[in-house]
């Protein structure tokens, strides 16, 4: 059942009978659970195409005992065909045991609860004093192609080259501007498109500096989890990014959804980047050839679970040196999920925290909740953060000696 395993070697015994396997070393890990229940229940696929397709999502919980969802689509299709598998996944992580809930997607900040009045989201409103990196992302996936996991060479460039056109619309756009780095090979670019060259191919230090700034994603080759589930397959083919003129408008594409569509910048507003995004993201779906998958009960579609819904993170690097002074995130941690908050290193998942003890933060939630929710909820959680970051300050002060009696007369 490694990674070489041809479809003809899969049958349903052979899955349930590694689900068991895995399922013993790591009760936590949702896509063996699951499948083993399908197996129980009988609803586990006998005919091999269709196990073959239901292998292909759960290969990387399969490989990787440490998995807490364990499973990608691969297709748009698949929370749908698959739904027997997905829905089971997906009604447990995202906290919806009854299995009746709908996604909603909704920007407008109107009438959310725990919105300030006048709907601004001013951070310096609950105690910011320094101007906060702040960013918040989307990802989507077209109709047209596969998801990432099951996407071959030849689609990855062939991608690419659909979002050039898109890409051209946004840098003739004086709102936009800005350039495509691009990370593949002139030689596979020719055998894939016919053209001589790779029109935005950039250096291997270039491609260092924009990783250094946040602006590119990492090599993602070196993810277990990822490469099981084919999503790093190919690298560096059909990778890079956009960047608008200014800086602040970003879309990546050949990661682990097609596209991460995000807006950044450094500032105390948060409507400022979360309201520049939805403006951003209409314009891009507008333009012709563009068309976000999307499922009626999930929302837009993502390679990952976890990520359905609004496909949303809104975070802000925050320090709190308090809750980190042991040199690690773990107390931030703790302070944070019982907040429905999201503690990573600076850099993103499995990185360090800043050194002056700067995490990021961000809502944990996607799916079931709203757009205008979630950044209302970073805006809130930050404030309760904080105040669990001045109390965990006022904890490390040494209490006062007490003063020594005064010797008898």
């Amino acid at each position: 059942m490694g990674a070489g395993a041809s479809a003809g070697e899969i049958t349903a015994d052979t899955v349930a009978g590694k689900a068991e396997e895995v399922l013993t070393l790591n009760p936590d890990n949702r896509c063996v659970k699951y499948l083993l229940e399908m197996k129980n229940e009988g609803t586990l696929p006998t005919e091999a195409a269709d196990l073959a397709r239901l292998y292909a999502c759960a290969k990387t919980g399969l490989e990787n005992v440490d998995s807490g969802l364990g499973c990608y689509a691969m297709d748009p299709k698949d929370y749908d065909d698959l739904a027997l598998f997905f829905d089971k996944v997906c009604n447990d992580y995202h906290n919806n045991p009854a299995g009746d809930k709908t996604h909603v997607t909704n920007w407008s900040l109107e009438g959310v609860e725990g919105l300030p009045e006048g709907g601004v989201l001013d951070m310096r409103e609950i105690g910011m004093t320094d101007e906060l990196s702040m960013r918040v992302r989307v990802g989507r996936n077209l109709t047209t192609f596969p998801l990432p996991g099951a996407m071959t060479k030849a689609d990855r460039v062939n991608f690419e080259k659909t979002m050039q056109a898109a890409f051209d619309v946004l840098i003739k756009d004086e709102a936009y501007g800005g350039q495509v780095f691009s990370m593949t090979p002139n030689d596979v670019w020719k055998e894939v498109t016919g053209d001589e060259e790779n029109p935005n191919l950039i250096t291997t230090e270039k491609y260092d500096e924009l990783v250094a700034a946040h602006v590119m994603f990492k090599d993602m080759a070196a993810d277990p989890f990822l490469a099981s589930a084919g999503i790093a397959s190919d690298w560096p083919c059909g990778r890079g990014c956009y960047q608008s003129a200014d800086g602040g408008f970003i879309i990546w594409f050949g990661e682990e959804d097609q596209l991460r569509i995000m807006c950044m910048a450094k500032g105390f507003l948060l409507n400022d980047v979360f309201d520049r995004l939805n403006t951003a993201l209409k314009y891009v779906e507008g333009i012709d050839g563009i068309d976000f998958a999307t499922s009626g009960k999930y929302g837009y579609v993502t390679s990952c679970p976890s990520n359905l819904g609004t496909g949303m993170r809104a975070s802000v690097h925050v320090k709190v040196p308090n809750l980190t002074s042991d040199g690690t995130d773990l107390k931030a941690k703790e302070a944070a999920k019982p907040l429905g908050l999201s503690v990573r290193g600076t850099g993103g998942e499995h990185t360090p925290i800043g050194a002056d003890g700067t995490i990021d933060l961000s809502p944990s939630n996607r799916l079931f909740i709203t757009e205008a929710e979630i950044i209302t909820k970073l805006y809130n959680g930050i404030k309760l953060l904080m105040e669990k970051e001045a109390a965990a300050g006022a904890a490390s002060v040494p209490a006062p000696a007490a003063e020594e009696a005064a010797p008898a007369e």
